[in-house]
């Protein structure tokens, strides 16, 4: 892990944005106070995840269908209570 102040940053960037690519983590600090985290994304799925899965395992009621009641549905809406 890398621990970097802002300007640090900004003057060798690409520098450290290999080093990222190549797995590691850099802190970025304000004055030496932590203030955000630079990591490596994971890497993309090479195979695609099969659908159904789960198929069998649980039932969805019909309950489910069923409209919410109006104050409770004005709320997921945004309207005031």
């Amino acid at each position: 892990m890398i621990k970097l102040n802002i300007h640090e940053a900004k003057t060798h960037l690409s520098c450290y944005l290999k080093r990222v690519a190549d797995g590691e983590t850099i802190i970025l600090c304000k004055r030496n106070i932590p203030i955000a985290e630079i990591r490596p994304l994971a890497p993309p799925r090479k195979v695609q995840r099969p659908l159904g899965l789960t198929r069998g395992q649980f039932q969805v009621l019909p309950e489910f269908f069923v409209p919410l009641p109006g104050e409770l549905q004005g709320l997921f809406d945004g309207e005031s209570p």
